[in-house]
């Protein structure tokens, strides 16, 4: 047992004679396999630091932390799986900006995120990286505009999904510059970038990791990170907001779980997210791949999510996109 566990350990029993009200569940949490659901495709950006911080929380606890990729919907089908799940601690979502994009995007869903889970930690704020196939006669943002301009309707952007910030990002960037691309939906961008390779869909707005890797092996072009400056991974990058003043769009990734997990619980979680982040090796992992770790309290990550909620639901009207 690893001494920040057997101090919260010891401070839980220390609260129960006390007279503290703390479930039991909580003194050997986790005492089985925690299964982390995951909305997107293995092999995809949202999946690699899952399973990066899956692996250090499993060594950490000695229980294992199962990621399980439940795609479909733009993470929804995770969300509300997770959210109608028993609220023990042994069920956890990862959060991802589709989840505050979403509460706009779909007019109908059967859940409310913000009412309906709790946040338990914040592991990175990732950029999303605009690439597009090598078949495109363009090398740098303005000239992209330029292209799409002079073919409207001719070019098509990929996504790993609907409501996903690599969908939001693309529908921002049409309603700030006056371009007519069309959409065409994946269940994960890993899938998505087969197409883009071979130009049967022209360019991506996607998370940095695996837009990155891509990038550089030259299998597609990178034009523009969407962080309003350019991103501390990627420098040689410049940022889209360089030639579309305003442009901005800088994802964050965490843990949430339904509403009715033990606060004890989340704070052990929280705890040892924030000891994994301080983990040189972990960092070295999730730099990497151009994340930048940022933890936080629960309610820190708590009102984030909630900033980001509004924020979505601005674009989603001013990009004038729904899903229903």
């Amino acid at each position: 047992m690893s001494i920040l566990r057997a101090a919260v350990v010891g401070t839980i029993c220390l609260l129960s004679l006390a007279g503290g009200v703390v479930p039991a569940s909580a003194v050997d949490y986790p005492n089985r396999p925690v299964r982390w659901l995951i909305g997107f495709s293995a092999g995809g950006p949202v999946d690699v630091v899952a399973r990066i911080m899956s692996q250090w929380l499993s060594e950490h606890f000695g229980q294992q932390f199962v990621v399980e990729n439940r795609t479909g919907s733009g993470g929804n089908i995770a969300a509300a799986t997770a959210i109608n799940s028993t609220p023990d601690g042994y069920t956890l979502l990862f959060v991802a900006p589709n989840n505050a994009i979403s509460a706009s995007l779909y007019k109908h869903l059967s859940y409310d995120f913000i009412r309906d889970t709790v946040p338990v930690a914040s592991i990175i704020q990732l950029t999303n990286l605009l690439v597009v196939s090598n078949a495109m006669p363009v090398k740098t943002v303005q000239e992209f505009i330029d292209y799409c301009k002079a073919n409207p309707g001719k070019v098509s952007y990929a996504s790993s999904g609907n409501g996903t910030s690599v969908h939001m990002s693309a529908e921002l960037f049409k309603a700030m510059t006056g371009v007519n691309m069309v959409h065409v939906p994946y269940r994960g961008s890993a899938i998505a970038f087969p197409d883009i390779i071979s130009n049967k869909v022209q360019l991506i707005f996607d998370n940095l990791p695996s837009a990155l890797e891509q990038s550089r092996s030259g299998t597609v072009r990178a034009l523009g990170v969407t962080s309003p400056q350019r991103w501390p991974g990627v420098p040689d990058v410049p940022a889209i907001a360089e030639t579309v003043p305003g442009f901005e769009s800088v994802g964050f990734y965490g843990i949430s779980a339904p509403k009715g997990t033990p606060p004890e619980i989340v704070e052990i979680l929280n705890k040892a997210v924030g000891e994994a982040l301080k983990d040189p090796k972990v960092v070295e992992r999730l730099t990497a791949i151009g994340g930048i770790p940022k933890p936080m309290t629960p309610a820190e990550f708590g009102k984030l999510i909630e900033v980001e909620t509004e924020k979505w639901r601005k674009v989603v009207e001013f990009a004038s996109v729904s899903v229903d």
